[in-house]
């Protein structure tokens, strides 16, 4: 395998895929870098593997390159589990970072600290074609603080306080959030299907 298609258009996302096959001698491209023209895959999913698997299924059956796609979102357990598959569009469309969070903290304003528990969950599809989809998921166990802080990050990262802080993910430096990640850790889970 000499190239691998990231199904995004967030460059933040590209890069760290980049560096991660780059070290296997993978050239990787995002959907940016992409001089064809590729339908919007809509997410109609239940889960976040069958949303993953979507969206790199049908551009890998296009483009007939291996495609890695990515689906994930915050899992809340005092809230069994929402916002889940619908994070990016808790609170309607079109998708508002600032109105999902006040959502949150509305439903959880009577949730003692201790029951704030949560995680935000990667799932990464790999589809080559003519092989069954791979999928690798990562987390990133924390908590949901009572108000927002800190302005790095993007969607939930005000509100979510990561396991072993006592900060926010939008408190946190670039570097810092990137090495405990949900992301961070579904990319490590690819390392022993690298090998294979």
């Amino acid at each position: 395998m000499k190239q691998m298609i990231i199904a995004t258009k967030n460059k933040g996302k590209a890069a760290e895929f980049k560096e991660f096959f780059g070290a296997y001698g993978i050239e990787t491209k995002a959907l940016l870098d992409l001089e064809e023209e590729l339908p919007d895959i809509e997410e109609t999913g239940t889960t976040f593997e069958e949303n993953a698997a979507l969206k790199a299924e049908q551009i890998a059956a296009i483009l007939q390159l291996p495609v890695l796609a990515d689906d994930s979102g915050l899992f809340i357990d005092a809230l069994h589990g929402e916002p889940g598959v619908f994070s990016a569009r808790y609170a309607g469309e079109p998708t508002d970072d600032q109105a999902n969070i006040d959502k949150v903290l509305h439903k959880m304003r009577d949730v003692p600290q201790e029951k704030r528990t949560g995680r935000f969950i990667c799932v990464l599809a790999i589809a080559v074609p003519g092989k069954r989809t791979a999928f690798r998921t990562g987390y990133c166990e924390g908590e949901i603080a009572s108000i927002q802080a800190g302005l790095n990050g993007f969607g939930y990262d005000p509100i979510f306080v990561p396991e072993g802080y006592n900060m926010t993910m939008a408190q946190l430096s670039a570097t810092e959030k990137n090495q405990i990640s949900h992301r961070k850790n579904a990319i490590a889970q690819l390392d022993n299907w690298m090998q294979k």
